[in-house]
């Protein structure tokens, strides 16, 4: 299998960098080329099925690339216009979405959620310390993934060999009928609210509001929903108009029924298992749909705006975004690593130790990272479309890290030289 897997990679070298650009030079296209190669040797011995890269900086799209196969089945081949799912990389999504919210005056980071419900979401344990817009896009609301999501926010999305699926392992969480599906916020109102018939009382944690960072799907998800009444819009619509149309990323949507499913790749339990489609109710969580051609406008654009010349946002906007709002009291277990993005969050955006920034995602059959360097400003994006294999998977990553790290650096100064 690997000579077609090469031949065919290498049949797309020159055709797959949409990067290039009228004006670029010989040793640009050069360089990208040689990324391609190098990039396709790691593939074909990969861990991953299929996987799709990005290169960025506050100018232009470096490079964007997908390596490997988007369907086994079929031979599909995974390109740059192939999309999937990239799970939490989405938050970041709703944290531009708070803050354009914010900009058009229908809310305030700083305000207490009751200002736009119609029930009560509190700690029961602290009445008298409100949960704020900023503590639900800082992971410090005090609100936890219990178990009432892991259970019942992961739903099939057809109903083909459903008995057989429903037993599938995806670890802490499982998969659900179609048939148990509910509106975002009835989930919300069902799990977060005293008299909700899915209440329990470890739905919140032993901390204050404010006090201590705990990664928050559902916190995520309410900031959203918040979103929703503070505007009187639909949040994929919200994001639709002031995101992703403005980025022309044209195959971009939250969730299975929004984008084309012949684009969308399959992902795979290993390298000859697929899993079934599925959806997830609390979707702003971690459900928008895109490709690596999309998520290099989305990047470039967020290393715009952090160097002041954004255009989704105000540059207050993008300085709020992009301000660390959390300090070492605020960590129990801290992330230090390099690529860790709990070290500190700005809104709904993680950083690192080393100051840089992003985000990563994890879902059933796959994984996706979007990372900064504030020294460079240079972008990076990776997803893969497999199951994550901590030994296999990760000598993988970093033999793909090092070698895009190397060549960001010098696309950069190619691109750069020829402006």
């Amino acid at each position: 299998m690997t000579k077609p897997i090469l031949i065919g990679i290498l049949s797309l070298i020159i055709s797959s960098c949409a990067t290039k650009r009228k004006g670029h030079s010989e040793e640009f296209i050069k360089t990208q080329n040689e990324l391609t190669e190098k990039i396709t040797k790691v593939s074909n011995q990969s861990a991953f099925n299929g996987f799709g890269v990005a290169l960025t900086n506050d100018k232009e799209v470096l490079y964007q690339n997908g390596f490997g196969y988007a369907n086994v089945e079929t031979g599909e081949k995974y390109t740059e216009n192939t999309i999937q799912n990239i799970a939490s990389v989405s938050k970041t999504f709703v944290g531009i979405a708070i803050m354009k919210a914010q900009e058009l005056g229908k809310l305030k980071l700083d305000d207490p959620i009751s200002k736009y419900l119609p029930y009560k979401i509190e700690n029961p344990k602290f009445r008298e310390n409100p949960i704020t817009i900023r503590q639900l896009v800082t992971h410090t609301s005090s609100i936890r993934d219990n178990e009432e999501y892991l259970h019942r926010a992961w739903l099939l999305f057809d109903t083909i060999n459903i008995e057989k699926n429903l037993k599938i392992d995806i670890g802490v969480c499982k998969f659900s009928s179609p048939s148990t599906e509910v509106s975002m916020e009835d989930f919300l109102v069902n799990v977060l609210t005293e008299n909700g018939k899915w209440y329990k009382p470890n739905t919140f944690t032993e901390y204050k509001p404010s006090q201590i960072f705990e990664y928050s799907n559902m916190g995520t998800t309410l900031a959203a929903l918040i979103l929703e009444k503070a505007t009187g819009e639909k949040f994929n619509e919200f994001t639709e108009k002031y995101i992703i149309q403005p980025l022309k990323m044209e195959s971009t949507g939250w969730g299975l029924r929004s984008i084309d499913m012949k684009k969308h790749s399959r992902l795979y339990i290993d390298k000859k298992t697929a899993y079934p489609y599925y959806t997830c109710v609390t979707y702003p969580d971690g459900s928008i749909i895109t490709s690596s051609n999309d998520m290099s406008k989305y990047i470039c654009e967020l290393i715009k705006g952090f160097t002041g010349n954004g255009t989704v946002l105000s540059k207050e906007s993008y300085k709020e975004l992009f301000t660390p709002q959390l300090n070492s009291e605020n960590f129990i277990d801290r992330g230090t690593s390099e690529y860790s993005d709990e070290y500190n969050m700005g809104v709904l955006m993680g950083f690192g130790s080393t100051g840089n920034f992003g985000h990563t995602g994890g879902d059933p059959g796959m994984f996706s990272v979007i990372w900064f360097d504030k020294n460079s400003k240079i972008g990076r994006y990776f997803v893969i479309n497999t199951d994550w294999d901590d030994k296999a998977s990760g000598k993988t990553q970093k033999e793909i890290y090092d070698i895009l790290d190397e060549y960001a650096l010098k696309l950069d100064k190619l691109s750069k030289e020829e402006k």
